[in-house]
């Protein structure tokens, strides 16, 4: 789930002024909420973590209490929808490649160069989450981003709607009526899944231990009362979007972090 608010400032920065504070680099350009280069650290975990499963971030403590972490409740007990979003990964894609053209970098909007050709199914997962790594051709370990605001464009990296790097297990988007940004927050009881299920404790265990921070705004009806998307980082294999990782956390309990 990604419909974020589109990134208004990299729009204005393509159009007003390139060297304005908070747009980013010369040689970015995302959506609303992307993701930012593979995560690199784990933390050691007491049992093998379900197939699929995410890394830890570096900042995930292996032993530490998610709840001791929370000053107090955020909002209603059991009253909280949270989605996930992530970032596409080209090489587990495949089928008919489709060329697509935008800006090679950030300070632009809807531009018409050539950014190359990927897989459909590639592309029409960006139009959904926002942000897929390329890992074939020239642009091989740059970001192929969309945005209905800029359209396509090339990064090296993946941003939110401020052009700030997004972070995996930290980023979060809300509707700015329900959390503003800059809100921090821990899960600190994950509910059901989307299918009425109790989470798999090893999943409900990854999600409490991250510390969230929301960074992004839904556009506007793409939010709602009492519904977070948090940022989960890049798919780990094909098919990713069966990982019990890429869910919806029905009646969770957040506190403030």
């Amino acid at each position: 789930m990604r419909l974020r608010a589109t990134p208004a400032v990299l729009a204005a920065c393509a159009v007003i002024a390139p060297a304005a504070a908070g747009c980013g680099t010369d040689s970015s350009a995302s959506t609303g909420a992307l993701n930012v280069p593979p995560p690199t650290a784990s933390a050691p975990a007491a049992a093998p973590p379900p197939s699929g499963a995410p890394p830890a971030s570096p900042s995930a403590g292996a032993s530490e209490d998610p709840g001791a972490r929370a000053t107090g409740p955020l909002g209603k007990k059991g009253g909280w929808r949270i989605t996930t979003y992530y970032t596409a990964v080209e090489s587990f894609h495949k089928g008919a490649r489709k060329a697509v053209r935008g800006c090679p970098k950030l300070h632009c909007s809807h531009g018409r160069t050539p950014l190359g050709s990927y897989p459909a199914d590639f592309l029409k997962i960006i139009q959904t989450e926002g942000s897929g790594r390329i890992t074939t051709g020239p642009n091989r370990g740059r970001y192929l981003n969309w945005s209905h605001s800029v359209g396509w464009w090339l990064d090296d990296t993946t941003r939110d709607s401020g052009a700030r790097p997004l972070k995996a297990w930290s980023s979060a988007a809300a509707d700015r009526s329900v959390l503003k940004r800059g809100q921090r927050f821990v899960i600190t009881d994950c509910g059901r899944d989307g299918n009425g299920r109790p989470v798999e404790a090893a999943v409900c265990e990854r999600f409490r231990k991250a510390r969230w921070t929301v960074t992004d705004l839904f556009r506007p009806g793409y939010g709602g009362e009492n519904h977070a998307d948090v940022y989960i980082g890049e798919e780990t294999g094909p098919g990713f979007v069966h990982s019990p990782y890429y869910t919806t956390l029905k009646g969770a309990t957040l506190g403030t972090a």
